[in-house]
């Protein structure tokens, strides 16, 4: 099995720890390097997923070429890091994009095509998602009529919370917000029927954008991965039940039934969570990218 990086390390490098990526400052650009972290329920685990980060960073630079949309990569070859990185590159490689530094717009730019999580339960109570009316009767996984822009603030830590489009507005203008209804529509759009072609249900997905000292609107950060995206096997959908996801669900169901507070630091996985979570993102990949994970 191949070793699993919790964090990475470059001696000199400010560093920015996320829930899976460590953000390297290197002045006008920055290094991102996927780790092999995995979180849930706002913890982050004490186990990873092994080549989680390179599956990650593989998805990542499939869609970012297919989509043909501005988005923030320079290069995901690691001979192009500065010299500081170079004593690392073994490590490194796969896993690691070079990209322009951009002002973030704080909002993560969500997209949902089917009823589910969060936006389930919200339909139960009001009717409605994010402000949203939808038709009556709706069950849970339907498909939605047209897909729904729902924005929700970024959070470091913790829940990001589901907000309005008004106070989406409110907080980053009218006509910015609007843009990035539309870009985060037609991507999904775009992803959505190419999905359906390898067999994938996109169930919904979260995009998130910067803008470049021009002022152009850039996409960034990872774009539809399992870690960002809820993908379903079509196979499998049924309107009325959630159906099995590419994503960390092994790990939720385990932690779920492992007597865990949530409240205090969550235990190790077990081998074969991890394994079967380790195939699980492997599969997504090779059906979406339509080829196994490169070798390191």
């Amino acid at each position: 099995m191949t070793q699993t990086l919790l964090e990475s390390q470059v001696p000199g490098a400010p560093c920015r720890r996320g829930k899976v990526r460590d953000v390297y400052d290197i002045g006008a650009r920055l290094v991102i390097v996927a780790t092999d972290r995995i979180s849930a329920f706002d913890w982050i685990l004490p186990t990873g997923i092994p080549e989680k980060g390179r599956i990650l960073t593989s998805m990542s630079r499939f869609w970012f070429d297919f989509l043909k949309t501005p988005n923030h990569v320079l290069s995901m070859d690691v001979a192009d890091l500065p010299a500081a990185f170079q004593p690392f590159a073994d490590v490194l490689r796969g896993r690691t994009m070079l990209v322009k530094k951009t002002t973030v717009t704080p909002i993560e730019c969500v997209v949902r095509g089917y009823l589910a999580g969060s936006g389930w339960k919200e339909y139960r109570t009001s009717g409605a998602v994010c402000g949203i009316p939808l038709p009556p009767g709706l069950k849970e996984c339907d498909r939605l009529p047209e897909p729904i822009f729902t924005p929700a603030t970024k959070a470091e830590s913790g829940h990001d919370e589901n907000i309005s489009f008004a106070e989406m507005a409110n907080a980053v203008g009218q006509e910015h917000a609007e843009e990035l209804s539309t870009l985060s529509r037609d991507i999904y759009a775009a992803a959505r029927e190419y999905a359906l072609q390898r067999g994938i249900i996109l169930a919904d997905t979260k995009f998130e954008f910067g803008r470049l000292p021009s002022g152009e609107t850039i996409l960034i950060d990872e774009v539809l991965t399992p870690d960002s995206s809820r993908y379903w096997p079509l196979d499998s959908y049924r309107p009325g039940s959630a159906p099995p996801s590419f994503d960390k669900q092994f790990v939720r169901d385990w932690l779920d039934g492992s007597g865990w507070d949530k409240n205090s630091p969550p235990p190790p996985l077990p081998d074969d969570v991890v394994q079967k979570t380790r195939a699980k993102y492997l599969e997504a990949h090779e059906r979406i990218v339509g080829r196994p994970l490169p070798n390191s």
